[in-house]
């Protein structure tokens, strides 16, 4: 969100205009089912810093986009070294939980997501408070049941925000993007394919 307020870098809006939901990953075997599938757009997770290189390649050579949770990546800590790395190998993205490294990727060119956890209304403060100083270029909100317990404005100080957690079918991507969600992570490959006109329908 390096460009202005609630301004969404325009390679996610246009991948997410068709294809909401972004595939998580989990390991080598699900990264590559990723991959070869129609989602635009991944979140890599549970792979070590010796397949990442080759991952990310992969996952460049394909158009697409991949964040690098950088909290579930083996042999990658929270510290410059480990962007300089993500960044050399050439990661399009970088997610964390932690605003201070979120903070300093946005200074690189990937692109940046900041995971946050919603479980009461003092870590709901805690971390309106972590994106507005993070400004990621997009926020994952877990758990998606909760995002209808938000009220308007704190949804609109979370934007760009995708849903993640509990989005199990159809029609779970389709409340979280009624009430504002620029799309959903779901780590069933059923739902990579699922585009949105589909759900609108």
């Amino acid at each position: 969100m390096r460009q202005g307020a609630n301004t969404v870098d325009s390679r996610l809006v246009s991948a997410l205009a068709e294809w909401p939901v972004i595939a998580s990953a989990t390991g080598i075997a699900s990264a590559a089912r990723f991959v070869e599938s129609d989602a635009p757009i991944g979140m890599l997770a549970g792979i070590g810093v010796r397949d990442l290189e080759r991952v990310c390649r992969a996952v460049v050579d394909r158009r697409k986009i991949a964040f690098v949770n950088l909290d579930s990546s083996p042999g990658l800590g929270h510290d410059a070294g480990a962007l300089e790395f993500l960044l050399d190998i050439g990661a399009p993205g970088v997610c964390s939980t932690r605003a201070a490294v979120v903070e300093r990727a946005g200074t690189t060119p990937m692109l940046t997501m900041q995971k946050v956890f919603v479980t009461d209304r003092s870590t709901l403060q805690r971390s309106l408070d972590g994106v507005a100083r993070s400004s990621p270029d997009l926020v994952q909100l877990m758990p998606a049941i909760v995002i209808s317990q938000m009220t308007a404005a704190d949804r609109k100080a979370m934007t760009p925000y995708v849903a993640a957690g509990f989005v199990t079918d159809r029609a779970a991507c389709a409340r979280s993007l009624e009430l504002g969600a620029m799309g959903v992570c779901s780590s069933d490959p059923e739902l990579w394919s699922v585009r949105r006109r589909s759900l609108d329908a």
